[in-house]
């Protein structure tokens, strides 16, 4: 579910969970391991990649619904643990987004320090309430500190999906190119970035990110005991049928 590439210093996390890299505790367990352990293996920068046409679906729904109560709470916590784990990197991680990135996979990509999208009719985004979820306050963090406050409240409350273009508008993330060369992108940023003097750069980085590492370490378990309080609740479950019905089909 998780490819190693390594591009000199700089290593190529890459999901692959075929069709759309739906994300599962296994996959999330992981890569948060991978995460971890590329500086420990000499990489002083790290790409997050996915697939060509959805970087990442999200969370794998209908395996959610599945699990025991004990399992679903692993499962959610597991998102945060790998969350957590690129936002702390020692080392600068940029998303490599070849295609969709809604939920779950948006989340990911909000923990690294750079994203760069395929240019196209491709959607990222917070969309947790067009399936009955509330966006805990450390997620809506994410959002609000890469596009301001009062945007992030009309994308966050309307669950919306944007394509490419006004992603990049707002800045939800940093640039666009074809799709083929999102990896290549990220590996020329990453390098122009590790040719500044090393320990300014990265202590800086450190200040500049302690506001994302604050917002994810302060998600408790009673906030994920709440969460999931709201996500057994009839109205969420009535929504979420309805989705893993419309994946059926």
């Amino acid at each position: 579910m998780i490819e190693i590439h390594a591009h000199g210093a700089i290593h190529e996390i890459r999901l692959a969970r075929p069709p759309v890299n739906a994300l599962t505790p296994e996959m999330l367990s992981a890569l948060r391991t991978a995460v971890q352990a590329a500086p420990e293996q000499g990489a002083r920068a790290i790409i997050l990649s996915g697939g060509e046409r959805v970087f990442s679906a999200g969370m794998d729904v209908p395996h959610l619904m599945g699990l025991d109560p004990a399992g679903l709470k692993a499962g959610w916590a597991s998102l945060f643990s790998a969350a957590r784990a690129i936002a702390r990197s020692p080392v600068p991680v940029v998303a490599a987004l070849g295609g969709h990135s809604p939920a779950g996979g948006c989340v990911l990509a909000l923990c690294c320090d750079y994203r760069i999208m395929a240019r196209g009719p491709f959607r990222i985004g917070l969309n947790e309430v067009q399936v009955g979820l509330v966006a805990p306050d450390a997620i809506q963090h994410l959002m609000r500190r890469v596009v301001g406050p009062y945007r992030a409240e009309r994308l966050l409350v309307a669950g919306a999906l944007v394509e490419a273009e006004q992603a990049l508008a707002i800045g939800l993330v940093d640039e666009l190119t074809d799709g083929e060369h999102v990896t290549k992108r990220a590996e020329v940023w990453l390098q122009e970035l590790l040719a500044l003097p090393g320990e300014a750069m990265l202590a800086t980085r450190r200040i500049a990110r302690a506001d994302l590492v604050a917002a994810l370490d302060g998600f408790r378990n009673d906030d994920l005991d709440g969460f999931l309080a709201e996500w057994n609740s009839p109205s969420t479950q009535a929504a979420l049928k309805a989705l893993v019905a419309r994946l059926g089909r």
